[in-house]
């Protein structure tokens, strides 16, 4: 073989192969809500082809924050509770103390897929991460996130505003069941940042001075309330490692 096509077979070979940097993981503490997202921004608004996607595992403090499809009338009492208006998809929701929150800082481009499919991984991981415990979570349909069953109906000290699918009073999909994790993602230059909440052992109180997601009559759980204890940061790493593995596969 000639020199010069040796020199064109590693120049096509380098073409061919696909760097994609390792995934990071960082561990934020407690932070406040509108740090961590103005750093998400910035993280993303600097990012290039070669920035290694990262997930951030944070608690927050109190704080009710409204999507960017969020409506006035779905937060009935915040009191003391700071509401932030975000960039996230969906609606209202609550972070607190004893709540898992994973931000998903992912180049989609490299990945391959497009944000329905993150976010079906996101829930798929966070299924997994419940069955460790013995908790079986599941999806419901238009209504994202993961849910778990539980007893009575939803229909007793709710509000009856207007359902974010347009319908008066408690979605039926919701009458033995209620949500134990919600997510919200944004898309900016073909990157995803934002991500997932998992409820472990908090204060549920604020979520009655909302229609969480929207919903008026959907409750809201944590895996303290389904007698499953363990420990905060336990769960964070346990649920990161199943983000890593849906998100990044081998």
């Amino acid at each position: 073989m000639r020199p010069e096509e040796r020199a064109e077979g590693a120049l096509a070979r380098q073409a061919c192969e696909v760097r994609v940097p390792p995934v990071r993981l960082r561990d934020l503490g407690r932070a406040e809500y509108r740090e961590t997202w103005q750093a998400m921004r910035d993280f993303t608004e600097a990012r290039g082809p070669d920035t290694p996607d990262e997930l951030w595992l944070v608690e927050h403090p109190p704080v009710f924050t409204q999507g960017q499809a969020g409506r006035g009338e779905h937060v009935h009492a915040p009191g003391a509770i700071p509401v932030v208006a975000t960039d996230r998809g969906g609606q209202v929701t609550y972070h607190g103390p004893g709540q898992v929150v994973v931000y998903t800082l992912v180049d989609l481009r490299r990945t391959g897929f497009f944000v329905r499919e993150l976010v079906r991984r996101i829930e798929e991981a966070v299924i997994e991460t419940l069955a460790s415990y013995g908790v079986a979570g599941f999806r419901v349909d238009g209504a994202p996130g993961v849910y778990v069953r539980i007893a009575g109906s939803p229909e007793e000290g709710t509000h009856q505003g207007d359902a974010a699918a347009g319908a008066s009073g408690p979605d039926p999909r919701f009458f033995d069941r209620a949500k134990i994790a919600a997510l919200g993602i944004k898309v900016y230059r073909g990157c995803a940042y934002h991500g997932v909440a998992l409820n472990v052992a908090m204060d549920l109180s604020p979520y009655s001075r909302i229609d969480p997601c929207g919903y008026p009559g959907l409750r809201a759980t944590d895996l303290a309330t389904l007698g499953v204890r363990p420990d905060r940061q336990a769960v964070g790493e346990r649920l990161l490692a199943c983000l890593r593995a849906q998100i990044f596969p081998d």
